[in-house]
């Protein structure tokens, strides 16, 4: 089987099941999801692609150390060699991730370093932004800090609102994120000093752009 793989979930899943319907078991084993929320859609995906999984509540817990604490027990229950969040929304301890340091993986939604944290939509709208997107990097312990991986890009139209500017995002990263990952599966991206590093040389700051990579990609299947 392929790079056994943990996906962490808070709501719909959607990017969840972009894994399930793109990465074959050979390149991303997906061995659980866990979601921090009973109620998650996500988890009837799952169930329905016959993956395990498993909730684990922040609220039966007194403090963020604490539940990161039984959240690391329980990902290393399945001896995963990468973790995926996939619109996971809490905010990780220092601990966690330097215990998953280089084999934890994020989306945001937003052309990195701009717009960190909530409301990328909105904020992006309010700024007069001609383009917006999506940002896959490596978690460190700084907030959505952690070195670009892959971007995607989309215009932004005179008519957009947050919600239909939001869409066309999430649109793109259901293609963005497992390619993103893929690069980690098949062993040519890593996270070293502080860098992402792909075939061993350093990523530009804001990583690959999607729509270059898979025009590499046809033209490569083409020669």
């Amino acid at each position: 089987m392929g790079c056994r793989t943990v996906i962490l979930i808070s709501g719909s899943g959607s990017n969840l099941q972009a894994f399930i319907d793109t990465l074959h078991p050979e390149q991303a084993d997906i061995v659980a999801v866990i979601s921090n929320r009973a109620d998650a859609y996500g988890l009837e995906r799952a169930a329905r692609a016959g993956i395990p999984h498993a909730v684990l509540s922040h609220r039966d817990y007194p403090d963020r150390a604490s539940y990161d604490q039984a959240l690391a027990a329980l990902i290393d229950s399945y001896q995963p060699e990468l973790v995926i969040l996939a619109g996971f929304m809490r905010i990780l301890t220092p601990g966690f991730v330097s215990h998953y340091l280089g084999r934890l993986l994020n989306i945001h939604p937003s052309l990195l370093p701009k717009y960190t944290g909530l409301h990328t939509h909105q904020r992006a709208l309010e700024a007069g932004d001609s383009e917006h997107g999506a940002t896959v990097h490596f978690v460190t312990e700084e907030l959505d800090g952690g070195p670009a991986i892959m971007q995607s890009h989309v215009p932004v139209l005179p008519d957009d609102t947050a919600d239909s500017l939001a869409e066309r995002v999430r649109n793109t990263e259901h293609r963005l994120y497992p390619l993103a990952a893929s690069l980690y599966i098949e062993g040519r991206l890593r996270l070293e000093d502080g860098r992402a590093l792909l075939d061993g040389s350093p990523l530009p700051a804001s990583g690959l752009r999607l729509d270059q990579f898979e025009m590499d990609m046809r033209g490569n299947r083409n020669d």
